[in-house]
């Protein structure tokens, strides 16, 4: 050894005192210590396969009971039968509902039809009256005859009914009398003698009953 070796300062050591953590250690190592069972070091750790895109597969689950009912029980035939006849009548009632609505709106369009056809026939009452008393003086003629005809044509097909005609039995709810008189002998009931001004009637309606002279048999 030389003068110069003796001179020259020994080389530096650095020595890296700080324990060796997970992060210190490679990626495989570091996760296999930081996510591995705490068991035995010595003892083989196995692995789980990995499921799709590296993910553990999830636990398999039992399938379900494909005739299990409510909660589980099993269903018989005698339940199934039991829900059927139910459902079948409930089916059966809402139908005889709904027949039920079906004729009674039914009904009341009829009906709120021919109150207003009454309503409207028995302001024209008046003009039907007026064309009678003229055809009785012999006036209704020529073009006048044909507006009549067919204004009463018209009421006809909407319909209005006249009633009331000599020797008809009288009826107190489709009459009036205004004037009694004798009936010939061997009559049986009382008649209409002679009608003054003929009734009207649409459907069930009575829109005006007959004027009337009423024959009364002696009792």
């Amino acid at each position: 050894m030389t003068d110069a070796d003796e001179r020259r300062p020994p080389p530096a050591v650095v020595r890296n005192r700080r324990r060796a953590g997970p992060a210190a250690l490679p990626g495989p190592v570091r996760r296999a210590a930081v996510v591995g069972p705490a068991a035995d070091p010595g003892a083989p750790s196995v692995a789980e396969p990995p499921g799709p895109a590296g993910r553990p597969s999830p636990p398999s689950e039992a399938p379900e009971d494909a005739g299990a009912g409510v909660g589980g029980a099993p269903v018989g035939a005698d339940t199934v039968g039991e829900l059927l006849r139910e459902r079948t009548a409930d089916l059966q009632r809402v139908k005889a509902e709904y027949d039920n609505y079906r004729k009674r709106v039914r009904r009341d369009h009829l009906a709120v039809r021919e109150i207003a056809v009454a309503n409207v026939l028995t302001g024209l009452l008046p003009v039907l009256d007026a064309i009678d008393a003229a055809r009785g003086q012999g006036a209704v003629t020529d073009g006048f005859a044909l507006v009549a005809d067919a204004l009463e044509g018209r009421l006809c097909a909407l319909g209005l009914a006249a009633f009331g005609t000599e020797g008809d039995r009288f009826d107190p709810s489709l009459h009036e009398a205004v004037a009694h008189v004798p009936a010939p002998p061997g009559t049986p009931h009382p008649v209409c003698a002679k009608v003054h001004r003929p009734g009207y009637r649409v459907g069930t309606h009575l829109l005006r009953p007959a004027e009337v002279t009423v024959a009364q048999p002696p009792d």
